[in-house]
């Protein structure tokens, strides 16, 4: 990769290419219940702006910039009260469209609240999430129509974490699938799966061959590897334009999820899962048969405090080496660390908070990876060049009904016809707004 394409497609700040199109989609970058009704801004950083978040009095959720522009004092300080965010230094009190709604530090002949604004951010909420959308798009676009977003508030499961790297690093982690039977499964035989399960031919077979295809919403991929004499093993995954994932884990059938990998910074990301509840990974296992070091649990810091990078931060992490037991990886788990998505976390920040990727040396295992950033990059010029809307921002619907998992075919039939005919016949949970 050439360096320029590098600084374009990790460069996600104000005035970016990369961060002039992502600006164009909607990010779910709070719970719902972090904000509280008259209670407490909460610091936020997202594309390389710091924000504030607060819930006024009627229950509305404001996004603004965290400065009175009076004298630069921080709003995170001020009184959330009365419908707005009143500074505590002059009193200037802002409501949830940036607006000056009050001046009392002004004699009325010379109050010019009318002529200040600060600046605001659109805000949606939706599951149990607070969406923000920074970009300039009148009418606001829908969010997008992804089928967790369907799911009833019973059945969906939320996962958070601050990933410190770069987003597009930890986005590529999450469709490489060859990194499976290493990073995950590399301790594990295939005697431990039931033999109906993909994962144990995954465990039998660790270089599957590729098929990779630009798709409407971004690119997707099929690996495929022997099974019996007469079926293949497919595990199908998809990138969704700008930053969402749809791994392969579970039945292409019934398995329902998308991941974003949110651009907080050019340095840091967070990860935002949207999932069934109730779904566990590798649930395939044979009668008492037991995986080391593979979970899904999240260790948060405890009182992590209140600054722009401090929310969902792990216990293990880069300071402590991720607590990897050497003893562990010597005898039971490949890795030596506990939990796949901290495995991940390992993995993609050590590469540096931004990946070199002059210095790479691709195989066919990556095309995935080649394919997804030729896709983003020519998304990015196309908006810079031409103003073309980037997928999903005018036809969220695309989105839906679209599916990742895995599945065991006969090898004289067309994944493609096969992912399509589990596209038509999805199983949704009860409940769902399909």
């Amino acid at each position: 990769m050439r360096t320029a394409d590098n600084e374009l497609l990790t460069r996600v700040g104000p005035d970016t290419p990369m961060g002039n199109l992502m600006r164009q989609y909607w990010f779910p970058i709070l719970k719902s219940d972090e904000v509280k009704q008259d209670g407490s801004p909460v610091r936020f950083r997202l594309l390389g702006e710091d924000l504030l978040a607060f819930r006024d009095s009627n229950g509305k959720v404001g996004i603004i910039e965290p400065y009175c522009p009076h004298r630069n004092a921080d709003l995170y300080f001020g009184r959330n009260e009365e419908c707005g965010i009143r500074c505590v230094y002059h009193g200037w009190k802002f409501d949830i469209d940036g607006n000056c709604v009050d001046m009392p530090s002004e004699p009325p002949e010379t109050d010019f609240k009318h002529k200040v604004k600060i600046k605001s951010y659109a805000a949606k909420e939706k599951i149990g999430m607070i969406w923000v959308y920074m970009g300039q798009r009148n009418p606001l676009p829908d969010l997008p129509d992804f089928d967790s977003m369907r799911l009833s508030e019973d059945k969906i499961s939320i996962r958070i974490a601050l990933r410190e790297c770069n987003y597009l690093q930890s986005l590529e982690g999450d469709i490489d699938t060859a990194h499976l039977g290493f990073l995950h499964l590399g301790s594990v035989g295939a005697t431990s799966f039931d033999k109906t399960s993909g994962e144990h031919y995954l465990s039998q077979n660790k270089a599957p061959r590729y098929k990779v295809i630009d798709t409407e919403c971004g690119t997707m991929y099929g690996a495929y590897r022997e099974a019996e004499e007469d079926t293949y093993y497919w595990r199908v995954a998809r990138f969704c334009m700008p930053c969402w994932t749809m791994p392969p884990g579970g039945n292409l059938l019934d398995h329902i999820i998308v991941r974003a990998w949110i651009p907080i910074d050019d340095h840091n990301s967070m990860f935002v899962s949207l999932s069934e509840a109730g779904g566990k990974p590798l649930d395939n296992l044979k009668s008492g048969a037991a995986l080391k070091g593979i979970g899904m649990g999240l260790n948060y810091v405890e009182n992590p405090g209140t600054g722009y990078l401090d929310r969902w931060k792990l216990v293990e992490n880069r300071s402590n080496d991720y607590l990897i037991d050497r003893e562990m990886q010597k005898t039971e788990s490949f890795t030596g660390v506990q939990g796949i998505h901290l495995q991940d976390q390992m993995i993609t920040e050590s590469m540096g908070v931004i990946e070199d990727r002059t210095k790479e040396h691709l195989g066919t295992s990556d095309q995935m990876i080649t394919t997804t950033r030729r896709r983003l990059i020519k998304a990015a010029k196309d908006f810079e060049k031409k103003g073309t809307a980037p997928p999903g921002v005018d036809n969220p619907e695309i989105f839906h009904k679209i599916r990742s998992g895995g599945m065991i075919i006969n090898r004289d039939l067309d994944w493609l016809d096969e992912v399509q005919i589990r596209k038509d016949t999805a199983v949704w949970p009860e409940g769902s707004d399909i």
